[in-house]
């Protein structure tokens, strides 16, 4: 295996000319390979593109679709997770169209989703496979879209078509928000956004400096998926190794037995599958790991716990897992993914804040065996942008140690959102309160955090707040009591939200149970006594209502995170009614 550094590539505008580039400089070099499960026990069967092959069916694929739209159109790719969706990627950005990256119908829970994207970016041409092809076909039955299956487009059409040259404000991609916390939204990011994160994610993971192989299962249509496992290996020349989420699921060892198998391996997951691994791979599929020569392990997508990392390296650590490697990160779609990092080798900056202190936006250390502590992990340091936190009221900026909305500005910052002017001026063209702060145009994010110690610190979601009596609790807290209280709680698949009450606000908390038993078989009366005594012990909250629901109740995300929004909506038309603990 060739894990020689390839040499950097000159500045370009877009991703389809460095893929060029690569090809021309480096073109038998491996670019992307997907790693197929097509049965329960199998070990894997690789299928690679070199630099080349990845060029000559970017082209080609670019221009078919240049034969069914114009330049700026939009086009939907409904693809499988694998190099067929790396490719349509690539080609709408080469052929000057705007990519819309999505999931083909039938992935489960998500078919209103899809339909409602599709709706709103209303897409020219829809890319597919042939293995999708007759369900995109019925999906798109009676609207006025042409349907390409990437695999049925011969290479000769490519003949010399070169990669479009975008402009700077170009929009080469529409990345939907995952919809936690309100309808999903297309944030328009432009050729100079993924470039310039994809560069920042480089630098903060340390491939600069040394060979990496990026490794991968986080779905493609997510925003984390797309910018470490396309871009930043298109920007930097390095073999990306992709497997679907699904394979990983139901098998999570396969995910390190590809760390293993890569030399410099650096990938990305959010909290919960580093918690699935370390209780769910076996001692006898440990036995022929070998994990030292993994480089980073980025943690994102959801609230990162130092317990977390402790529980997976000390699972990993007779594989030779170094302690250092694990990198809890921060980002959001509409900063196309990356904000801050830890970067590897560095030791896990441990954070235990008073939880009262919290509650009135003050992140007071304690002890970490004090019962108000709220341990947190240290999110690192911005990647090549500017981060503030500010009051979201009256936009002053807050002091370190001062807990406020995150507000971010940079070159990854998006251009706002599709077709949505107000929403757009309000999040993406904020201006601090002080007249000395600088020119205006943050990106405000939704996220609450704090700065201490030079580390970002996420401490929730505005939206999400739970405010009772004046006081803020931050309901991932919550959820992490409850979750603890009782083994039969399912970890990291139940959510606390508040309903409007007679008296003010009232707080639910919404739980799956585990797979491991039934609903019959558990004494409801008990875990909900356990549940209510463990949140009003450590957060002076009287729960108004604890539901267990059966395992996959609980609706998430396309991005895998639960939805606290949907939950609290379906609570409220009675959809949990016959499953409550009361």
């Amino acid at each position: 295996m060739d894990t020689r550094r390839p040499p950097l590539a000159p500045a370009f505008r877009s991703l389809p000319e460095y893929v060029r580039h690569w090809a021309e400089t480096t073109p038998d070099r491996r670019a992307f390979t997907f790693v197929d499960h097509p049965s329960p026990h199998s070990r894997g069967v690789h299928r690679t593109l070199t630099w080349r092959r990845l060029d000559l069916r970017v082209r080609a694929l670019a221009a078919r679709l240049a034969e069914e739209a114009e330049p700026g159109a939009r086009v939907a790719l409904l693809c499988p997770q694998g190099t067929e969706f790396v490719t349509a990627f690539l080609a709408a950005l080469a052929a000057g169209l705007v990519a819309v990256p999505l999931y083909p119908p039938g992935l489960p829970g998500h078919g209103d989703r899809l339909s409602a994207v599709l709706a709103d970016a209303r897409p020219a041409v829809v890319v597919t496979t042939s293995r999708a092809l007759d369900e995109v076909r019925d999906l798109c039955a009676g609207t006025p879209v042409a349907v390409v299956a990437t695999d049925r487009v011969p290479d000769a059409v490519a003949g010399d078509r070169q990669p479009v040259t975008p402009h700077d404000t170009a929009v080469a991609y529409l990345q939907y928000t995952s919809g936690s916390t309100r309808t999903p939204a297309g944030v328009e990011i432009t050729h100079a956004n993924v470039v310039a994160n994809a560069r920042q994610a480089l630098t903060a993971y340390g491939a600069d400096d040394h060979p990496v192989t990026c490794v991968g299962w986080l779905p493609l249509y997510h925003d984390m998926g797309l910018v470490l496992s396309v871009a930043a290996p298109v920007v930097r020349g390095l073999q990306s190794v992709l497997m679907d989420p699904v394979a990983f699921l139901h098998e999570p060892v396969r995910w390190l037995r590809l760390l293993a198998a890569h030399p410099r391996a650096v990938s990305a997951a959010p909290n919960f599958a580093y918690d699935y691994c370390a209780s769910a791979v076996t001692d006898a599929q440990k036995a022929d790991l070998r994990l030292d020569g993994v480089a980073a392990l980025i943690n994102g997508s959801e609230p990162v716990r130092p317990g977390t990392a402790d529980r997976f390296h000390a699972a990993f650590a007779a594989q030779g897992l170094a302690p250092d490697t694990h990198c809890p990160s921060y980002g959001l779609a509409e900063a196309t993914v990356f904000v801050s990092a830890a970067r590897p080798g560095e030791t896990l900056h441990r954070f235990a804040l008073d939880r009262d202190a919290l509650a009135t936006g003050k992140a007071l250390p304690v002890r970490p065996d004090d019962p108000r502590a709220v341990l947190l992990a240290g999110c690192g340091t911005p990647a090549g942008q500017r981060l503030r936190i500010a009051d979201p009221v009256s936009r002053a900026a807050l002091s370190e140690g001062e807990v406020g909305e995150i507000w971010v500005q940079g070159p990854n910052v998006g251009r706002g959102y599709w077709n949505q002017e107000g929403a757009t001026r309000r999040v993406f063209g904020a201006a601090l309160a002080d007249a000395g702060a600088g020119p205006g145009g943050w990106l405000r994010t939704g996220d609450l955090g704090t700065v201490l110690d030079g580390q970002l610190l996420v401490t929730g979601r505005l939206k999400d707040l739970i405010v009772v009596d004046g006081r803020n609790h931050y309901p991932q807290d919550v959820e992490v009591t409850a979750q603890d209280a009782h083994p039969a709680v399912r970890r990291d698949r139940l959510a606390a939200f508040a309903v409007a009450g007679g008296s003010g606000e009232r707080v639910v908390v919404v739980a799956e149970h585990v797979r491991t038993t039934t609903l019959a078989e558990i004494d409801l009366p008990d875990l909900v006594r356990a549940v209510r005594a463990a949140v009003s012990a450590r957060h002076g909250l009287r729960l108004a209502d604890v539901v267990v629901v059966p395992p996959g109740t609980v609706p998430r995300t396309s991005s895998g995170k639960v939805s606290r929004a949907l939950t609290r909506e379906r609570y409220l038309a009675g959809a949990y009614a016959p499953e409550t603990g009361e």
